[in-house]
C-alpha cells in the first residue's frame, strides 16, 4: 500500500541532529502559550465542560466568555508574580471586542501569535481564496491592535487545509505551530520557500487534558511537572523545547488556577533552572533560524 505523504519535511530522527545550545548556554527552552479565544454566540464550535446545548447555548458560551472577563486577568497576575513571559495565541476579534486585553498584552511586552479571526471557524472549511482572506484579515487586525505584526501562526482548532503553510509563508509568516511532530524546531517546505515549525504541546495542554479526557486538575499539575523535569534531563543530551498550553476559560477557573500555581512554582524554583531559557516561541524561532545551515532539521 502506498501511503499519502505531505512532502512538507523529511524524516530526520533527533539522534542524528547536530548539538547546539540555546542562548547563554541554556539547554531547555521553556514557554507558556495562552490561547485567547473568542466565540460566536449561538455557534456550534467550542470547548465545553459538559454537553453542548441547543443554540444559542448560553451556558457554554458564557463559560468560555468567563475566560475573557475573569480568567485571563488572574493568569496575567500569576505569571507576573513568577516573572514569566507569555505568548498569546489570539483570535483577532479580541482586539475589536475586548480591547482591554490587547492593551494589557502590549503593556507587558508579550508576543502575539496569529490564531485566526475566531475559534468559531476552522481554516480547513475554506477554499484557498477564502483561507487567504482569513489569514490576511486576522493579520491586519492583529498588527493594527498590537502595533507590530505577528511572525507566528497557529490555526484555530489547529486546523489546516492542504495549502495553509504555503499561504502563511506568502503572508509573511516565519513560523507555524500547527505541527506537533518534534521537541525541536524544524524547517518545512512551502511552494514559496521554507517556514519553520516551532513545537506546540498538544498533550501538555489544559483543554484536551481536562475537557476531552476528563482528567482532574491535579493530573495536569503532575503532567506539567513530569514533562518539565524529564525534558530538562533529556536536554542534557540535546537542546529541547518545552511548552505549556493554557486556555483562559480552563486554567483561569479558580480550582485549576491553584494547580497551575503549584506547577509554575515548581518550575521557577527548580534547582536546575539556570539551565532553562524562559522565552517565547518567536524568540525560539528567531534563534533557530539564525543557526548555521545543517543545525536545524530541514536546513
Amino acid at each position: 500500500m502506498k501511503l499519502a505523504h505531505h512532502n512538507r519535511y523529511d524524516y530526520v530522527p533527533i539522534i542524528e541532529r547536530p548539538n547546539f545550545d540555546w542562548p547563554g548556554g541554556k539547554r531547555l527552552a521553556f514557554y507558556l502559550a495562552l490561547n485567547v479565544e473568542h466565540f460566536s454566540f449561538g455557534g456550534r464550535l467550542g470547548h465545553t465542560p459538559t454537553s453542548l446545548g441547543e443554540p444559542p447555548d448560553p451556558r457554554n458560551y458564557a463559560w468560555r466568555d468567563y475566560g475573557l472577563r475573569v480568567g485571563i486577568w488572574r493568569i496575567f497576575d500569576l505569571v507576573e508574580e513568577f516573572g514569566l513571559p507569555l505568548c498569546h495565541l489570539i483570535n483577532s476579534t479580541i482586539y475589536e471586542h475586548q480591547p482591554q486585553i490587547g492593551a494589557r498584552i502590549k503593556a507587558r511586552g508579550d508576543e502575539v501569535v496569529g490564531h485566526g479571526r475566531t475559534n468559531s471557524e476552522q481554516q480547513a472549511d475554506f477554499d484557498e481564496a477564502g483561507e487567504a482572506a482569513l489569514i490576511n484579515e486576522a493579520t491586519e487586525t492583529l498588527t493594527r491592535g498590537h502595533g507590530a505584526r505577528p511572525n507566528g501562526w497557529m490555526g484555530p482548532w489547529i486546523s489546516e487545509s492542504y495549502v495553509t503553510p504555503d499561504l502563511l509563508k506568502e503572508a509573511g509568516y516565519t513560523y507555524v505551530m500547527d505541527w506537533p511532530a518534534d521537541d525541536q524546531p524544524f524547517w518545512m517546505r512551502t511552494r514559496s520557500g521554507p517556514i519553520m515549525s516551532v513545537p506546540y504541546p498538544i498533550e501538555i495542554n489544559d483543554s484536551p487534558t481536562m475537557l476531552t479526557r476528563r482528567q482532574p486538575a491535579t493530573d495536569f499539575t503532575q503532567m506539567i511537572i513530569d514533562q518539565f523535569e524529564t525534558m530538562l534531563q533529556f536536554s542534557e543530551e540535546r537542546p529541547l523545547v518545552c511548552g505549556i498550553a493554557l486556555h483562559t476559560f480552563v486554567a483561569g477557573q479558580p480550582f485549576r488556577y491553584a494547580q497551575l500555581r503549584k506547577a509554575l512554582s515548581f518550575i521557577t524554583s527548580h534547582p536546575k533552572r539556570d539551565r532553562v531559557w524562559f522565552t517565547r516561541p518567536g524568540e525560539i524561532a528567531k534563534f533557530a533560524q539564525g543557526l548555521p545551515k545543517g543545525t536545524i532539521a530541514g536546513s
